[in-house]
C-alpha cells in the first residue's frame, strides 16, 4: 500500500505524456482517416486501391512492429538519414506519434468509410437540386452526418489509442507505462505498481466513454 501511495504522483506526472500522445495522434489521424474515407469512397479507381491498401496494413499488422519500424527500420537506411527528415526520424517521440497516426489513421477510415456509404442518396441528391457544389455538399451535409453516424465506434477507437500509446515505452518514451516499469525494475512489486497504472487507465476510459455519450445526446436531434 505504501508504494502504491508513492508512485502514484510519478506515475501521475507521466500520464500527461500518455495524454499529449494520445490527443495528438487522435487529432492528426482524424485527418488522415477522413483523406483517406474520402479516397476510398471516390469513384477513381486507383484512389479507392490506395485507401484499401493503406487500411489493410496498417490494421492488418501489429501497432509495436509499426512503431519498431517506423524508429528503428528507418533509421537504417543511409539517404534518410543524411536528409532533412532525419530531424524527425531520429526522435522516438515524433516517431511515435507517426506510428499512432498512421495506425489509428487506418482504423478512423474505415469508420468514416462505413458512416459515408450510410448516408441516404436522397439528401445528396435532394442538396444537388438546391444548386449546391460537391464541396458545400461534402462540409454542410456528408461530413457532419457521418460524424455522428461514427461517434459510437470513434469512441471505441480513442479508447484503443489511449491504451496503444503504452507501446510508446518500446522506444524509450517514459509515459504512464513507462514509468511503471522503471519503478517496478527497482522495486520488483508489480502488482501494486500496475494496479495504480490501470487505474488511472481506467478513469482516462470512463472519461472518453461518458465524453462520447455527451456528444451522442448533444447531436440527437429527434429527441
Amino acid at each position: 500500500m505504501e508504494l502504491m501511495i508513492e508512485s502514484f504522483p510519478r506515475l501521475l506526472n507521466a500520464t500527461i505524456l500518455t495524454i499529449e500522445l494520445t490527443l495528438l495522434s487522435l487529432f492528426f489521424g482524424i485527418f488522415v482517416g477522413a483523406f483517406f474515407a474520402v479516397l476510398r469512397t471516390s469513384k477513381i479507381k486507383i484512389f479507392q486501391v490506395i485507401s484499401y491498401y493503406y487500411s489493410y496494413i496498417f490494421r492488418g499488422t501489429p501497432l509495436l512492429v509499426q512503431i519498431f519500424i517506423i524508429y528503428f527500420g528507418l533509421g537504417q537506411v543511409e539517404w534518410l538519414r543524411e536528409s532533412f527528415l532525419w530531424v524527425v526520424f531520429k526522435e522516438p517521440y515524433s516517431c511515435a506519434i507517426i506510428a499512432f497516426t498512421l495506425n489509428t489513421g487506418a482504423y478512423t477510415s474505415e469508420i468514416f468509410r462505413s458512416a459515408f456509404e450510410t448516408i441516404q442518396k436522397g439528401l445528396i441528391e435532394a442538396a444537388d437540386g438546391l444548386g449546391l457544389n460537391k464541396l458545400h455538399i461534402f462540409f454542410k451535409i456528408k461530413l457532419p452526418l457521418a460524424i455522428k453516424q461514427s461517434l459510437p465506434a470513434y469512441g471505441n477507437e480513442m479508447i484503443l489509442m489511449l491504451k496503444g500509446t503504452s507501446l510508446a515505452s518500446t522506444v524509450t518514451l517514459l509515459d504512464l507505462t513507462g514509468v511503471a516499469k522503471h519503478i517496478i525494475s527497482t522495486t520488483f512489486k508489480p502488482v501494486e505498481v500496475f494496479i495504480v497504472a490501470g487505474s488511472i487507465y481506467l478513469l482516462m476510459t470512463f472519461i472518453i466513454h461518458n465524453f462520447i455519450k455527451i456528444l451522442e445526446k448533444k447531436l440527437d436531434y429527434s429527441k
